[in-house]
């Protein structure tokens, strides 16, 4: 009586690699991927939009290079929303200078809360 012996390298290459099942990508993950593939410049390869997997490997290498533009630099519309609310209750208007840099106006929601 022979016993089947399991290779242990194969074992752990299939549980990494489900060649059979490839999982869909999300609508959320490609809507993200075309953000950071249009705000950098970079062109997002066809094949790693047809697999879950590759393309959120691709968008962990490539995000960095979406907030690095100019538009990461501005405050976010819940920034705005929220200091334009303070400036309402305070009876005080937001300087001009915070809509342009999102650190200044995080300290002017900081020092104004």
């Amino acid at each position: 009586m022979q016993t089947a012996t399991r290779n242990p390298i194969n074992a752990t290459e299939r549980s990494a690699s489900n060649d059979y099942h490839q999982l869909p990508v999300t609508e959320k993950q490609i809507q993200f991927a075309r953000k950071i593939a249009e705000g950098s410049g970079i062109i997002l390869p066809w094949d790693v939009q047809q697999d879950r997997r590759a393309l959120s490997i691709w968008i962990d290498e490539n995000r960095s290079k979406l907030l690095s533009g100019s538009a990461s630099s501005e405050p976010s519309s819940k920034q705005v929303a929220f200091a334009e609310r303070i400036a309402r209750m305070k009876r005080r208007a937001v300087p001009q200078e915070c809509f342009r840099d999102r650190t200044m106006m995080s300290r002017w929601i900081d020092s104004n809360r």
